[in-house]
């Protein structure tokens, strides 16, 4: 079966920032599956933005000609053109001097019948949200949480490390990508995708909250930057959200 629903996505620059480096997505295709995207550039001086959106729209335009296939194969669809749009942003990055070390986080969540699959690179994160409440589908590929899971630091020391914005991982940085990626069951759930300006400025409770109001996907979105910005719009936010029909 597919589901049905309505879906939106945004970014916003922020308060902070003098340019806008992320790039969010959410698209249906001929067969019915969904793919939400958020990509969350970075190098700077126009790097991180030029990388986001050379991933952003490779993916885009390989899921417009996707068939629906087998989850197994579907799973293979995505890891190849993830690894396909990596391979594009370090050979440019590679031939073109001003595109020295750009990169990109990649958060994908590809819905096919009642299975999910989801892809991560870096520290943009994927949520869903439902009668469990809110979930984290992804775990941030960062230095602090890497110190975090080994032990070596606690949880109150997450958000004050000064290196808690060094990634472990991103797409473009190296000749080949490495990515978690995993199938797990779809009954209906909304699907949240955001880049760290949402959740580094919007506490998951505050996320949970909006997410659970009847408004439609594009005003929790509009909700969750003007929260962020009020909270100080220290950084890019960008959102992908999907929320299938009540039956």
């Amino acid at each position: 079966m597919n589901f049905k629903g309505h879906f939106s996505s945004r970014t916003d620059i922020g308060k902070v920032r003098v340019t806008n480096e992320d790039q969010a997505y959410v698209l249906a295709n001929y067969s019915g599956e969904i793919l939400l995207i958020v990509c969350d550039g970075m190098g700077g001086q126009n790097k991180g933005d030029y990388a986001s959106k050379m991933a952003m729209d490779t993916l885009v335009e390989a899921f417009q000609k996707k068939r629906k296939t087998p989850v197994i194969l579907a799973k293979a669809w995505l890891r190849s053109q993830i690894k396909r749009a990596n391979s594009i942003i370090f050979n440019e990055a590679d031939r073109n001097p001003a595109y020295h070390d750009m990169g990109t986080t990649c958060v994908a969540v590809l819905i096919t019948g009642d299975k999910m699959i989801i892809a991560n690179i870096g520290d943009s994160r994927a949520y869903s949200y439902g009668e469990h409440g809110l979930k984290r589908l992804t775990q941030d590929q960062t230095y602090v949480d890497y110190l975090y899971r080994s032990g070596q630091i606690g949880e109150r020391d997450k958000s004050s490390s000064p290196d808690r914005h060094v990634l472990m991982n991103a797409l473009g940085i190296f000749p080949s990508a490495s990515m978690d990626l995993s199938i797990v069951p779809y009954r209906g759930e909304t699907i949240l995708l955001c880049s760290d300006g949402l959740y580094n400025n919007v506490s998951e409770p505050e996320i949970r909250a909006i997410l659970s109001t009847d408004e439609r996907p594009d005003q929790k979105i509009s909700s969750l930057i003007a929260e962020a910005n009020a909270n100080g719009g220290s950084d890019n936010v960008a959102i992908s959200l999907w929320e299938a029909s009540r039956q």
